[in-house]
């Protein structure tokens, strides 16, 4: 079994407190069932091994952690152009918070959060701090980026690696800048190559892309979102060649290509931001805040593929422990805004 860091364990008692950026003492309790009624709208599924279903999964874990306190239903395959009609729907049918997973559900979410100001309605990625009855959450992607890149230097052979990213944007480029950061930690003439497919959701043209990077000499490639799995099935058409993935979904060591190639992987725990929107829904906070998440505050979670473990070794273990210690202790610390890739 893989080996996981698991450091949200040690916050999750005190995530509201964590996340929370609001919460008067004079807000009147939710006067109900006690009952919070979520919904979820993704433009992919909930089992893509990657954006969605961490969601998905966090949202799962926050009614664990809170039985019988929330209610869940979710809506897949939402472009922005449809999600409309599901969200409407799902205030008729009384839901407390609404959440369009993605910065593509922006002005939909913005919209719908004037038409409804007693309804809770969330988006990322995003750092602004939006209306009353918005929150957005942004993941600081860059120090799981930085974990790939300190993996991927060490174990490559050729110092050629590969990013294969959705867009310049959001939680992406902080993932993919970290990673140029983290590579040069360790070997400062490494070579990293960038590239962006235009999609979150094109297994396709990820593929496409990983292949073309493969044949130009890469040996460790990475990739955010759910475009990325085209990527990684990419390096599993090379059974028997050093060519390597690190992935930024624990659910991606979970399969056939994953187990055979992804050495390691990190995992955004949205559980503590689930858990945090709800009880500030009950305090009578319905928004007007964003929700950072960062390893410091157990939004992240690490684990090592152990099928893969003579790659690796005990001393990269230990380095990547000892980085995110650092992470812990000092979090904010990875200026990622500094890479410049035409410099690269």
């Amino acid at each position: 079994m893989k080996k996981i860091v698991a450091l949200s364990l040690m916050l999750v008692v005190l995530s509201a407190s964590l996340f929370a950026q609001g919460g008067s003492e004079e807000s009147a309790a939710k006067e109900d069932d006690g009952v919070v009624k979520v919904a979820l709208i993704v433009e992919n599924t909930i089992d893509d091994k990657g954006w969605c279903q961490a969601m998905h999964d966090g949202i799962l874990a926050a009614q664990e952690r809170m039985p019988g306190e929330i209610e869940y239903s979710y809506s897949e395959k939402m472009k922005p152009v449809d999600a409309g009609s599901a969200a409407r729907q799902y205030v008729a049918d009384g839901y407390d918070i609404i959440i369009g997973h993605g910065a593509q559900y922006k002005n939909l979410i913005l919209e719908m959060a004037d038409e409804y100001p007693d309804v809770t309605f969330a988006f990322g990625t995003s750092a602004e701090v939006g209306p009353e009855n918005v929150v957005t959450y942004m993941p600081e992607s860059e120090e799981t980026g930085y974990l790939s890149g300190i993996i991927a230097a060490t174990i490559s052979k050729v110092d050629v690696l590969g990013v294969v990213g959705p867009v310049d944007g959001g939680d992406a480029a902080r993932y993919n800048r970290g990673f140029v950061l983290g590579a040069k930690s360790v070997k400062p003439d490494v070579e990293v190559m960038v590239a962006h497919t235009g999609s979150f959701s094109d297994y396709i043209k990820a593929g496409e892309v990983a292949q073309s990077q493969i044949k130009a000499g890469v040996d460790v490639l990475t990739g955010s979102s759910q475009q990325a799995l085209g990527a990684l099935r990419a390096t599993a058409d090379y059974p028997d060649e050093d060519i390597w993935w690190v992935g930024q979904d624990l659910a991606q060591l979970k399969m056939a290509e994953g187990q055979l190639k992804c050495v390691a992987a990190s995992s955004y725990d949205y559980a503590p931001v689930i858990v945090s929107l709800v009880e500030n829904v009950k305090n009578g906070v319905k928004g007007g805040y964003c929700v950072p998440m960062n390893f410091a505050n157990g939004g992240f979670i690490f684990g090592f593929n152990e099928a893969l473990s003579d790659l690796y070794g005990s001393d990269l273990e230990d380095a990547i422990n000892a980085q995110i210690s650092e992470f812990v202790n000092n979090p904010n610390s990875v200026d990622w805004k500094s890479v410049d890739y035409s410099q690269l």
